[in-house]
């Protein structure tokens, strides 16, 4: 997506907010639902169904199926596999693996989305770092989405983390996003930049702010699928995602389970293990 000024980005009252936080706890919640149920032998199109099941329940809608054609609820990517993997009953997890799990709903018309990452049984060790520290990256690049501050500011907190965290290939090619009315809006939001560059950060901007990294190289592969994406070197991968408001008081993580408004970033609660405040 190009970069366009300030004023193309949707700016919510504080009630639409409220309304994109319903659509957001209905994604916490279907999210927490899938990470209790991933284990071996379960395959992703059991997740799926899963995903549907806790949406329809919940009065909302999946924003993901039928999307460009996209034909499951949920993307489920394992391993190599970064984003946008599609759900098959052929694809049955096993020990050792570790799986992205990317969900979006969608109520009274505003959407939530979020991703996260966990290994199935007992993981590489390496693997368990990864995920913690892209976890961690999401954190740090979710504490600069206050008001006045750049666009800039987040892309380069998410990309410092990374950077520090060890040596992880850093995606470029697929990005966060703007968010409300429209799953995909403006602006992109790369993770990776200059502080104090682009747009300025306003009340009543909702980003989804979503890292991916890898244990390799950053280049990518879409495959055949025309959806899945991987890659290049066959490292594993992680991603995680949470939707954010910019308030008055700060970021407001409309995919946190946490009850507080405004939570502090100390921790992923739809997620078990790792540091958020680490790198």
């Amino acid at each position: 997506m190009r970069l366009r000024r300030d004023r193309a980005i949707e700016i919510k009252t504080p009630e639409e907010l409220d309304r994109m936080r319903a659509a957001g706890l209905v994604v916490a919640r279907t999210l927490r639902v899938l990470a209790d149920a991933v284990r071996p032998g379960v395959s992703t199109a059991e997740l799926d169904a899963i995903a549907a099941r806790e949406i329809a329940a919940a009065g909302a809608e999946p924003s993901f199926l039928g999307y460009y054609g996209y034909p499951a609820v949920i993307c489920t990517s394992v391993n190599e596999e970064i984003v946008h993997g599609i759900p098959s009953p052929e694809r049955r997890l096993e020990a050792g693996d570790i799986i992205s799990i990317d969900c979006g709903a969608i109520v009274d018309g505003w959407h939530g989305d979020a991703a996260i990452s966990l290994g199935v049984g007992e993981i590489d060790p390496a693997d368990q770092a990864m995920l913690d520290d892209c976890a961690a990256a999401l954190w740090a690049g979710i504490a600069q989405a206050r008001p006045e501050n750049r666009l800039g500011d987040i892309s380069h907190a998410v990309e410092r983390s990374v950077r520090g965290a060890g040596q992880y290939g850093l995606i470029r090619e697929y990005t966060g996003h703007g968010i409300g009315t429209a799953m995909h809006m403006d602006p992109p939001v790369p993770n990776f930049g200059t502080a104090g560059q682009g747009p300025r950060l306003r009340a009543g901007m909702a980003l989804a702010i979503e890292p991916m990294i890898t244990r390799g190289g950053e280049r990518t592969v879409e495959l055949a699928d025309g959806w899945t994406v991987v890659t290049l070197d066959g490292s594993r991968a992680a991603h995680f995602e949470h939707t954010v408001a910019i308030t008055a008081a700060g970021p407001w993580v409309l995919t946190d389970l946490s009850e507080r408004k405004v939570p502090p970033p100390d921790r992923v609660t739809f997620v078990t293990g790792g540091d958020p405040d680490a790198g």
